[in-house]
């Protein structure tokens, strides 16, 4: 009895001293500073407007979506071409979406993911889903932090949202792919997006093209 007393007790003083150490906090709302209409992008931009697969005009003299590249699906290359035209029209370096679409090849591998602890993700397009946090879209950008489901499922939203995030980091431009990624996520596994930096640039190069 006295050993359990005396057991029950030191683990009160271990969680009580791991509290001070580690405080646990709330996680702090991303800024809603992202000055970018997705609904106007999505009219103006028919071919961006057909990867989502909201539009069937075709374009004249071109394919509707873009085909696959670089060993993605069709799925995955719509997603992609969206990021890399959302980097476009608000007027980024190239660079800026090699950094977003290496984020998107480990977060999701470009599949918008819905997240069964978010209902209203279950209702919106989705291409699978995921589990970790609350996490949404191919960003798998925290709907407790980010924004609305309906705002981060939608690929040209979360998108800008990225980089919005990515041009207040100073310094990025000459940061390592890595190193910009994990600024802007703060993911647990920082060094895991160096290794989608080849395939990212040959990405962009595939879909960095006029509408």
């Amino acid at each position: 009895m006295l050993l359990t007393v005396v057991s029950l007790v030191a683990s009160l003083i271990s969680v009580g001293v791991s509290w001070a150490i580690f405080p646990q906090s709330a996680p702090t709302p991303v800024a809603d500073d992202t000055n970018f209409d997705a609904a106007k992008f999505y009219e103006t931009h028919a071919r961006a407007n057909a990867a989502r697969g909201a539009a069937q005009a075709v374009v004249p003299g071109q394919p509707l979506v873009p085909k696959p590249v670089a060993g993605l699906t069709q799925e995955q290359t719509n997603n992609a071409y969206i990021v890399v035209q959302v980097g476009r029209q608000m007027n980024l370096p190239e660079r800026a979406m090699v950094v977003a679409i290496a984020t998107a090849l480990q977060e999701t591998y470009l599949k918008n993911l819905a997240n069964p602890k978010i209902p209203a993700s279950m209702k919106l397009p989705h291409e699978g889903t995921g589990t970790n946090y609350d996490s949404l879209g191919i960003f798998q950008q925290r709907a407790s932090i980010w924004g609305t489901p309906e705002q981060l499922m939608d690929p040209a939203y979360a998108s800008a949202k990225f980089y919005t995030k990515l041009q207040a980091v100073s310094g990025w431009e000459k940061m390592s792919i890595t190193n910009a990624a994990q600024a802007v996520q703060r993911s647990a596994f920082a060094s895991a997006y160096a290794k989608h930096a080849t395939n990212a640039q040959k990405i962009v190069d595939a879909l960095n093209i006029d509408d």
